[in-house]
């Protein structure tokens, strides 16, 4: 794979609480130069990023970062807020408290109302944190988030202690929602060999804030 086709299944990504203005500016730059899918920023830097990148790049907005533990409609709100300030892809913590009391009813809710909040022109990526569950859960939130509308499910924010993607859990998510849906592996992927492995493994998209490395090789 060229560093070219490479660089289009990046999502080119900062989500430090401590990132400026300026950081978001050079994080639109640097995506410029590398020709990235998208870049990944926090909504406070909505519509900063939109306007400062090509139309090409998609803009992608963490919701419910990094806990998940907000309101549903805290969740809708914000997601609305951030499809109105530029956003094209929403990347959703789902609450974790619901997959480990297995109440899928309402996780999927929960999915159901940021989907209907930010419209059918939005991709909707859903952020599991693999890392932290068993299989059984991941297959089920994995099921619970396309079932209610999600183009994408995401391994993890990177913020969890349990870890970030792991080349099981792709192949796993990719196994349970087909070819049809999207997979976002992130968290802890910075070199080549991991991403291409991430790629091979299922992922149609990656999460990281080594961009460069990874094209560098």
């Amino acid at each position: 794979m060229t560093p070219v086709e490479l660089a289009k299944y990046l999502d080119h990504t900062l989500l430090a609480p401590e990132a400026t203005s300026r950081d978001i500016a050079k994080l639109c730059q640097e995506a410029n130069e590398m020709n990235v899918a998208a870049i990944c920023c926090s909504p406070s830097f909505l519509p900063l990023a939109h306007g400062l990148l090509s139309s090409q790049i998609a803009v992608a907005c963490v919701i419910g970062f990094p806990s998940g533990a907000h309101a549903s409609e805290v969740k809708s709100f914000e997601s609305a807020t951030a499809v109105k300030n530029g956003a094209t892809e929403i990347d959703m913590v789902v609450n974790l408290g619901l997959v480990y009391s297995a109440m899928w009813l309402e996780l999927g809710d929960e999915i159901l109302a940021v989907r209907k909040s930010v419209g059918t022109l939005t991709k909707l990526k859903v952020i599991i944190e693999s890392a932290a569950l068993t299989d059984e859960q991941i297959i089920m939130a994995c099921r619970v988030a396309v079932a209610n509308g999600a183009d994408f499910v995401k391994t993890s924010t990177g913020f969890h202690k349990s870890g970030g993607a792991t080349i099981h859990a792709v192949e796993l998510m990719r196994s349970t929602v087909g070819a049809s849906v999207g997979v976002k592996a992130s968290g802890g992927i910075r070199s080549r060999e991991t991403a291409i492995a991430m790629i091979n493994a299922g992922a149609s998209r990656i999460g990281t804030s080594a961009s460069a490395a990874i094209l560098a090789g």
